[in-house]
């Protein structure tokens, strides 16, 4: 698989401009705190025991120093408001970086090559540091060479914690995604073209924490914290809890106002879910979290209720600290059209980091790169605190989690449904749906928008917007 490498991004001069950009402007944030000391963390390959007595070779993986086990990616917790700095070292055998999902942070510390970073080389480190704004369930992957790295394994949840949120009785976090294994337990072609230009090519192995229908202990009785986080690369879920009760408590990291009952959901690659769980009263009792998408129903979880009840109430559960609005000004806002398509197919293109071999997508009617009149150009230039409105259409038969990197936008309205006017950094835009989403730039920096279906993205949904 070639990699876009750092003398053909910048052999055009805008191209140049656009790097010198993005590095330049969140450069100025890197020096304004001092950051602790670093955590270590490595790329690296592994194995692990997804299918019984098959140990699944060639695994990617991040480890952490003294979080974990060392094979899946540990979930790091941070504090909102507080410093904090990682060390990347790569020690896979081709370039890798970390992007961290959600995190409204400084452009120079998005992970994205070469659009704010360089490649992290084998045997090559990288600083990351930053100070996270927002509480709530996020999570990182590499931006690079997404789909091998993402697939087999590369993606771990980051919790970012408030002392102003309650405490409840158990937490128990989910990294929801598939494998594509064979009968042997090794991995088979990651995707197929002919479903690449559809909805995308499913695993066949479905886990939670890397493991097949866990199941995990939670007090009898008692309020449990469910995060959860769907790190596939294809997958949308429709999730479905039995034989509890829950309310969502969050949604894309943003607390809800108001507690919401919990009895469908849709997650689709990149989003995250936030439950509250009231365990039932007896001891050895389970509760199942399903993914009934698209019929037949499959377990992802369970939960068991151990110890005597402590009898809590759902009705009583405290709600999550809020993250800070996003302050729109709709009465002078600016709107940018984002026609979502297919395209006939084309000549491979190279993406910010490597190519599939096939454009099947488009963002305005262009694979990228080419979806501006200069194909490595910007698909909008915003104005630092301005407001503007995401005109986005979807005129495929497909949905498409369209992502968007360092900033939050709101949804103001859809043709199709009606809308949470919730703060998020991924949307699910269903088939024929127009929706307009508002976002203030008040990060500047190129920052990336693309759809998380990576094999949408890889073959031409992608582009990114300046904020300057």
């Amino acid at each position: 698989m070639p990699l876009l490498t750092r003398r053909r991004l910048l052999a055009g001069a805008s191209v140049a401009g656009a790097y010198g950009a993005g590095i330049g402007l969140a450069g100025r944030f890197r020096t304004a705190f001092a950051a602790p000391e670093p955590l270590g963390i490595e790329a690296a390959a592994t194995k692990a025991g997804i299918i019984d007595g098959k140990p699944t070779r060639e695994m990617m993986t991040f480890r952490a120093a003294g979080i974990g086990d060392g094979t899946i990616p540990p979930v790091l917790r941070l504090k909102r408001g507080q410093p904090f700095a990682a060390r990347l070292t790569n020690r896979l055998e081709e370039p890798t970086t970390i992007h961290w999902h959600g995190l409204r942070i400084p452009n120079a510390m998005d992970g994205v090559p070469f659009l704010t970073q360089p490649y992290v080389y084998t045997g090559d480190n990288f600083d990351y540091a930053f100070t996270p704004p927002d509480a709530g369930t996020f999570w990182y992957h590499p931006h690079c060479n997404t789909l091998t790295q993402m697939g087999r394994g590369m993606a771990g949840m980051l919790i970012v914690e408030d002392d102003k949120d309650p405490v409840f009785d158990a937490e128990i976090d989910l990294n929801l995604r598939d494998f594509r294994l064979g009968g042997n337990g090794q991995f088979i072609a990651q995707f197929k073209p002919r479903d690449a230009a559809k909805s995308g090519t499913f695993g066949t192995i479905r886990t939670a924490n890397w493991r097949q229908e866990p199941v995990y202990d939670a007090p009898a009785g008692g309020l449990v914290r469910l995060r959860i986080a769907v790190t596939d690369v294809t997958r949308i879920y429709n999730l479905k809890l039995d034989g509890a009760q829950a309310v969502i408590a969050a949604l894309d990291s943003q607390a809800l106002p108001a507690h919401e009952a919990f009895d469908l959901a849709t997650v689709s690659p990149g989003q995250r879910l936030d439950l509250i769980v009231r365990m039932p009263d007896d001891e050895g009792a389970t509760v199942t979290l399903s993914d009934i998408r698209p019929s037949t129903p499959k377990i992802v979880a369970s939960l068991r209720s151990v110890g005597r009840s402590l009898d809590r109430a759902l009705g009583d559960a405290p709600l999550l600290a809020p993250n800070a609005p996003v302050e729109l000004d709709l009465s002078s806002a600016e709107e940018v059209p984002l026609l979502l398509s297919a395209t006939a197919e084309d000549a491979a293109r190279e993406s910010f980091c490597g190519s599939l071999g096939f454009s099947f997508w488009a963002i305005n009617k262009k694979p990228w790169p080419g979806d501006t009149a200069d194909p490595t150009a910007p698909l909008a230039e915003m104005k630092l605190g301005r407001t503007y409105v995401l005109d986005l259409e979807n005129v495929t038969p497909h949905a498409h989690p369209i992502h968007l990197h360092g900033m939050n936008f709101v949804p103001l309205a859809s043709s199709t449904r009606p809308v949470r006017k919730l703060a998020t950094d991924t949307y699910l835009v269903l088939p024929d749906e127009k929706v307009k989403l508002a976002l203030v730039a008040d990060n500047p920096g190129d920052w990336v928008i693309h759809c998380h279906i990576i094999e949408h993205q890889k073959t031409g949904m992608t582009s990114y917007l300046r904020v300057v």
